[in-house]
Parts: C-alpha cells; structure tokens; sequence
C-alpha cells in the first residue's frame, strides 16, 4: 500500500506526502541494514543440473525474504569434483566452516542426503536455529 498525495479529504497535500515518504525509506533502510547469513542446504548429487538449478531457486527465495545465502554446492563444483571422495571431503569441510560462520540453516526438499544430515547435525550441535521448507519454498514445522 502506498503513501497518497491527497488528503483524506481529496486535497492535494504535498507536505505530509513528503513528510510520511521519508519516513518510509528511514524503515525500509533500516530493515535493510541486517540481512542474517544463512546457509542452503539442499541435494546436489544425482541429478546434478536439477538440484543446482533448484538451489539456485532457493538463494533467490533467500533473498527476497531478506537473507544472504550461502549455497557451498552451487560454488564447490566449479572446481571440485563430487564424485571423487577425496575432492567431497575437501568441499564437505569448507562447507562446514562456512556452515559456522551462518546464523541459520534452511533445509529444502523432502529428500535428506547424507551430506545434508550431516550438515543438519552441526548445525544442531551448534544451537543453530534449523528452518525446513519443501521444493517449492514453503516453511514446514519439524517437531
């Protein structure tokens, strides 16, 4: 809902126009200056292209909910090879040093890898609040 120009009488009113329009990008500004570093956890292997195509999906869906994703499989790729296990292990402990420099996991798809649960339980060890959504970006309670 936007500020109006007029009155609630349907006079131009150009004075509290400006007045309440500062006034709202001092909030929006002020909402802008924290974003939380979150961490995207979500299925690489298997279909590859998919699932990073998915998780790409999800920083977006990360963003515009006001976060900073962090996704260590949409980068690792690129010079990593995952299916070499000692070039995974090398991207699982770089993901799980960024993993610590988060303040929250997001946890997407049904489908839990082992490289997912294993980032899920330091995340838990650590006290770290834990958020799950299914693929299509909707937030699901875990009791």
């Amino acid at each position: 809902m936007g500020i109006s120009r007029f009155n609630s009488e349907g006079y131009h009113d150009p004075t509290t126009y400006e007045a309440l329009s500062e006034i709202r990008k001092e909030e929006l500004a002020a909402k802008r200056t924290y974003l939380p570093l979150v961490y995207i956890c979500s299925p690489l292997a298997g279909d590859i292209d998919g699932n990073m195509e998915k998780a790409r999906h999800y920083c977006k869906f990360a963003v515009r909910n006001g976060a900073i994703p962090l996704a260590p499989h949409l980068l690792f790729p690129q010079f990593l090879d995952d299916g070499k296990p000692a070039e995974r292990a090398i991207g699982m402990f770089m993901g799980m040093v960024l993993l610590g420099k988060c303040e929250q996991l997001w946890v997407f798809g049904n489908t839990i890898s082992t490289g997912m649960a294993a980032e899920i339980e330091k995340a838990e060890k650590r006290d770290m609040p834990i958020r799950y959504f299914t693929e299509q970006c909707e937030e699901v309670n875990k009791a």
